[in-house]
């Protein structure tokens, strides 16, 4: 059977609202610095968040995997659910270039709405497995035609993302579990590493010249560009933090979580484990250390000492719960992290869509003015109850958390849990 771990399913949901906060201050001008990305070369805790989630995946594989099987069905499902994450990634880059009739306003978000209820419904629907992936590859395959078939609203959509490297390391994790051991596994990944670092630092970047780890300028960036023009992060243009080529580390993320999955179901003393994954944590977080002094730790290019380093501090985290929840047994106050932990793609595919639908209101502000409403809550409702921005921004993004709070609790109470 299946086996799960309430400090997992902890970790998990701290993850989960980490992603919330950083993701939705009040104002972006007034963040406080753990809770900002490094503007380039660095790592904040922020950094860390994301490949948390992704390391959390690959140990999930291994506890959801009781039996090794490869066949037909087995390769299908997994196939299904990589194309059902990666639409519902991509389609929300779509949400907001949705235009129909010349409507403005309500009526548009109507039909934004109702497009949004068709996507998610055909690709969750419970019928034939079969259908499923018939489906789900249907509407990755128009979403695409739609990107680069030359639609004038559509030709700058977004790509890459977070949801998309979720299901590209899920999808490649998932089959190198099934088909190798764990001494493969690490090899495999060993040579991801070192095969990154090598492509960056080595080979010179086209229209450039010699290789380098400058924002916009790099091997990673170069490719991203050439490959998907028009179709990257809207804040960069040309480049892409979840791009093509920093993907190929964000697999050794999966793949350490695979390691640890197989640790953790190895049949042995349970204070023996929580000494091979403190050892592993700290030995992750020194390494990656080390190679920063070569290759920088790098979150928008997923450096290869990213990975160690992001990894050990996720592992740490995790033999820590581990410790005090599944060995010592203090799990009565985990039922807040746990309800976030469960039902995570709602939240990483609708958190942000409610602030996109909500800005589709439109209210006057004191002066007068046409503001949407987000703004508007945010600058003449909590803005002015702290002296202090820097509180302001955090109690806004906390306020946020509390309605995901809500939302979550009712799907827990009513045993809704959404898999993708």
């Amino acid at each position: 059977m299946k086996q799960r771990l309430l400090s997992l399913d902890v970790l998990r949901g701290l993850t989960i609202i980490m992603m919330t906060i950083v993701n939705n201050p009040g104002d972006w001008g007034h963040v406080y610095a753990p809770l900002l990305h490094a503007e380039w070369h660095g790592c904040t805790p922020t950094d860390l968040v994301f490949p948390t989630f992704l390391f959390i995946v690959g140990i999930s594989i291994v506890l959801a995997t009781p039996q090794k099987s490869w066949n037909a069905t087995v390769v299908q499902k997994i196939v299904t659910r990589t194309l059902r994450i990666f639409c519902l990634g991509v389609f929300y880059g779509f949400f907001s270039r949705i235009h129909m009739f010349g409507l403005e306003g309500l009526p548009l978000l109507g039909i934004r709405l109702v497009f949004t209820a068709i996507v998610v419904v055909a690709l969750f629907a419970d019928y034939d497995r079969k259908w499923q992936f018939i489906t789900a590859l249907s509407i990755f395959l128009v979403m695409m035609v739609l990107a680069f078939g030359g639609f004038e609203q559509f030709k700058t959509v977004r790509i890459p993302g977070v949801l998309q490297r979720i299901a590209v390391v899920y999808l490649i994790a998932s089959l190198l579990y099934l088909r190798s051991g764990w001494v493969t596994q690490a090899i495999v990944g060993v040579v991801l590493l070192l095969g990154y670092w090598g492509m960056m630092t080595l080979i010179p970047v086209p229209g450039v010249g010699a290789a380098n780890l400058d924002k916009g300028t790099n091997l990673a960036a170069w490719l991203d560009n050439l490959l998907l023009p028009g179709h990257l992060w809207a804040t960069s243009k040309t480049w892409d933090p979840e791009g093509l080529l920093s993907t190929i580390p964000a697999i050794g993320t999966g793949i350490a979580g695979l390691l640890i999955g197989t640790l953790l179901r190895a049949n042995m003393d349970k204070n023996k484990r929580v000494m091979y994954l403190l050892m592993a944590a700290l030995g992750g977080i020194a390494l990656g250390w080390l190679w920063s002094l070569a290759f920088p730790l790098n979150k928008a290019l997923w450096t290869s000492s990213f990975v160690l380093y992001a990894a050990g501090w996720a592992l740490l985290c995790l033999a820590l719960l581990y410790y005090i929840i599944d060995v010592k047994g203090y799990s009565g106050w985990t039922t807040f992290f746990v309800i976030f932990g469960v039902n995570p793609m709602v939240v990483f595919f609708f958190s942000g869509l409610i602030v996109r639908i909500l800005n589709a209101v439109k209210v006057t502000n004191p002066t007068g003015a046409e503001m949407d409403f987000v703004p508007y809550l945010y600058q003449y409702q909590i803005s002015p109850l702290f002296s202090d921005p820097m509180n302001a921004s955090l109690a806004y993004a906390l306020l946020y958390l509390t309605l995901w709070f809500a939302i979550l609790v009712i799907l827990y109470r009513n045993k809704l849990v959404f898999k993708v």
